[in-house]
């Protein structure tokens, strides 16, 4: 059996590695002086709403878009000197749909490893390996476009897997799925990482796949990497419980409850005010009794340990929402046009 480690990455430490880059459109700052490093075998997350910047960022990692200034290195390569090793050695697996409806789930497979100058003998043994780890045997000479949502998604995964990349970026690699076939492909990408020690960054607004999957989560707005680590330590920063308070009048309450010691920090955010406390159970009748007293009225209280979404709120001022994220169209055509041109 033919491995998923691929021999042509080089000795570098670290997968990927930026220092400052930077990509401008006009007066714009899409990516804005990111310096990073990311381990090899690490799973990695990109985190922000639309317009933040990440898919710019991936783009340059990719080869797609020369960064204005900066630079990085992916596998060890330069992404400019070296474009063509990047793109060797690095998988992708798009947000928008890109299989061949009209071809068999092998059609693709095959298309994509002649792409890539695989040779016959290793092309039929890759594909027979990608195709069992995804599950999908069974469904080798279909059509493709007789697939499920989640049996393209776990296709595309296996095609972008074929040529044993180091690196291995997955945009929005779940969206749209229902729970269950999400549940499917997340054991894929740890069970890849795993077994293979394949580096995998990832894009998503799911801020639960990012707590699941990720060793460490980066989160991007504004083309600026504003906060950093695992997901765990992010969480703790913030300290405290997070009380949800839904109300009509947010900012009144938020004034109400200004000055008290053990309120960290307060927002209002979607007609609910968000606030930061310790020992938040024994809070939240001291807080109503305030409200009460107020004449405010409140809808409802509820109370969590802090998540990935308050991290995200706390830090952006937003909340990222499933029907904010769009598939970019273009990034597709720009890769395909770029391999045919070798």
């Amino acid at each position: 059996m033919i491995g998923l480690v691929s021999a042509k990455s080089t000795e570098a430490k670290n997968a990927i590695e930026t220092d400052g880059l930077t990509k401008r459109f006009g007066t714009l700052s899409a990516v804005d002086n990111v310096s990073l490093k990311i381990s090899k075998g690490e799973i990695f997350g990109l985190l922000g709403p639309n317009g933040a910047g990440k898919t710019t960022l991936i783009s340059m990692l990719v080869t797609m878009r020369r960064p204005t200034s900066g630079h990085a290195k992916v596998n060890g390569y330069d992404i400019q000197k070296e474009a063509a090793k990047v793109r060797d050695s690095i998988g992708i697996v798009f947000q928008d749909p890109s299989l061949d409806e009209e071809l068999t789930a092998y059609e693709n497979l095959d298309l994509h490893a002649a792409m890539y100058k695989m040779n016959r003998k290793e092309t039929e043994a890759r594909i027979k390996e990608v195709i069992k780890m995804v599950e999908l045997e069974d469904r080798l000479h279909n059509i493709v476009k007789t697939f499920s949502g989640g049996m393209r998604r776990r296709l595309e995964i296996a095609r972008g897997l074929l040529h044993c990349p180091d690196v291995l970026f997955l945009d929005e690699p779940t969206i749209g799925l229902d729970p269950q076939t999400r549940q499917h492909i997340w054991s894929y990408i740890k069970r890849m990482r795993k077994e293979h020690g394949i580096t995998i960054v990832i894009t998503t607004h799911y801020m639960d796949e990012a707590d699941l999957l990720c060793d460490r989560v980066a989160i991007v707005d504004h083309g600026k990497i504003i906060a950093l680590d695992r997901s765990s330590t992010l969480k703790d920063s913030l300290g405290g419980d997070i009380l949800a308070i839904e109300t009509p009048c947010s900012e009144k309450l938020k004034e109400a409850f200004g000055g008290l010691e053990w309120v960290g920090e307060a927002k209002c955010h979607d007609g609910r005010l968000i606030l930061r406390v310790t020992k938040g159970e024994q809070r939240i009748p001291k807080l109503m009794d305030i409200a009460r007293k107020k004449g405010i009225e409140v809808s409802s209280v509820s109370l969590h340990k802090p998540t990935l979404d308050d991290v995200f709120l706390h830090y952006t001022g937003k909340t990222i929402r499933e029907e904010e994220v769009s598939p970019n169209q273009s990034l597709r055509a720009r890769v395909a046009s770029r391999r045919r041109s070798g």
